[in-house]
């Protein structure tokens, strides 16, 4: 059935409330993670190119070990929301628990895995003789900071399900403030050098997992949700997360390998690409902004039942996905010669990152669409068919990646390489969304 032109506008104000009321708090927050590694980027970047390249291999390694779980959050927003919009608030908060439990498991396998193996590591990206021993020192160090990160993820993923995006918005703010008046005092202040930077950035986390917990934990005695462990609900919410790991896990590489190819093509380009990287991150994740709504939102309609109301808010979504993607990317544009020396006064540097930043500005319309539909088959439970595109994905980008070094390409052609990669992501998504599979209504997912 044709909705009349009144009430399609009428569904589509209603949706942008949600959305914005969603989505600019959830903005703030997502936020964190990039800006955490763009303050240790602009301070590290000051002593010296070896430091900085050094910080590029290891904070890749970081964001890896963290991202790939982060389901935490994903999955726990669906299902919270599912439960929310079935009316049972205990339940929700009750699996959000488990959530923030599995969480600190795998944080505590992540640091003992990573404290022994971190010279290995950052040998197989191919770090230069010059930049892997500060490589070794920034990756040991703030590897003591995943759990903290880990529960973040977790207990953001609660909140959101909650529809309370304010708090985590509250949190981060103060988590970045920290992190950078700390990474100051305790790099040139005190001269602890890179390490400094990983010291502040461990604290800072720390103490955002804190308040966290403090807030998830009054909720759930306010509602009567029990806090011990539950070993039945912790694999249950392992299990509902493997498919969004298999897919993270795949993406994670896409990165992984996009920084080894880099880290061979010079300290240069390495050190270009870390820049790059730190405002690609800070770009997708304001455009996950509303994918993080998307998540909030689909979940709560699908679990009240209302599958119509679900597409609608998808295809207002996609509108505010594709223009969030051309503002950002004539902000880039417009901003690049305030944003260059910001971080390095080393004039090879910025001429290597220079037209790689130009083609991450002409991405980011594609990208806009990509991070929300990401975020609507996310809310949707569709975890299995993310987990397959994203392999697809894989499979096209690494061999096309990995000839760069040998045809003698430049950073700029890894980057093009990385608008190849969000091409085929956007096909794929763009497929299931049209398909409606994904609309599967109740508190839980079939």
């Amino acid at each position: 059935m044709t909705l009349a032109p009144a009430t399609e506008r009428n569904t589509a104000r209603r949706h942008d409330r949600e959305i914005v009321a969603l989505a600019l708090p959830a903005f703030g927050a997502l936020v964190a993670e990039p800006l955490f590694v763009m303050a240790d980027s602009a301070v590290v970047g000051h002593l010296g190119t070896p430091q900085l390249a050094g910080l590029g291999v290891a904070a890749a390694l970081l964001t890896t070990a963290v991202n790939i779980f982060v389901f935490l959050a994903y999955a726990t927003t669906a299902a919270v929301a599912r439960r929310v919009g079935a009316g049972d608030l205990a339940g929700a908060l009750r699996q959000g628990l488990d959530g923030i439990w599995l969480a600190l498991l795998l944080g505590g396998a992540v640091i003992a895995v990573t404290l022994p193996t971190a010279p290995g590591l950052i040998d197989l990206f191919g770090a230069s003789d010059t930049a892997a021993p500060h490589a070794v020192t920034y990756l040991r160090i703030s590897s003591l900071g995943i759990p903290a990160m880990l529960v973040v993820l977790a207990a953001t993923g609660v909140l959101r399900g909650l529809q309370d995006t304010r708090t985590p918005l509250y949190v981060a703010i103060g988590g970045f403030a920290a992190n950078a008046g700390l990474n100051a005092t305790l790099v040139y202040g005190a001269g602890l050098g890179i390490a400094g930077s990983a010291w502040g950035t461990v604290i800072a986390q720390c103490a955002m997992a804190g308040v966290y917990l403090t807030v998830v934990v009054r909720g759930a005695r306010r509602h009567g949700a029990t806090l011990r462990p539950d070993p039945a609900g912790i694999r249950a919410c392992a299990h509902a997360g493997v498919p969004l790991l298999v897919r993270t896990l795949a993406l994670r590489t896409v990165m992984v390998i996009a920084t080894a190819v880099a880290a061979r093509l010079g300290d240069d380009e390495i050190a270009g690409h870390q820049i790059v990287l730190s405002l690609w991150n800070l770009l997708a994740f304001a455009l996950d902004a509303i994918a993080i709504a998307g998540q909030a939102i689909i979940g709560r309609y699908l679990g009240a039942g209302d599958a119509e109301g679900a597409r609608a808010a998808c295809r207002r979504m996609v509108q505010w996905g594709i223009a969030a993607g051309v503002v950002l990317g004539l902000l880039v544009v417009a901003a690049r010669p305030l944003f260059i020396p910001l971080f390095t006064s080393d004039a090879a540097v910025r001429d290597t990152l220079l037209p790689a930043l130009l083609v991450t500005a002409a991405i980011q319309p594609v990208a806009g669409v990509v991070f929300v539909l990401d975020g609507v088959l996310m809310g949707a439970g569709d975890g299995g068919y993310l987990a397959w595109a994203m392999i697809a994905t894989l499979a096209v980008f690494a061999p096309v990646a990995m000839l760069v070094p040998s045809l003698g390409g430049s950073l700029t052609a890894l980057w093009w390489t990385m608008a190849l990669m969000m091409s085929v992501r956007l096909a794929t998504l763009w497929l299931r969304a049209r398909s409606g599979r994904w609309l599967v209504t109740g508190a839980v997912r079939a």
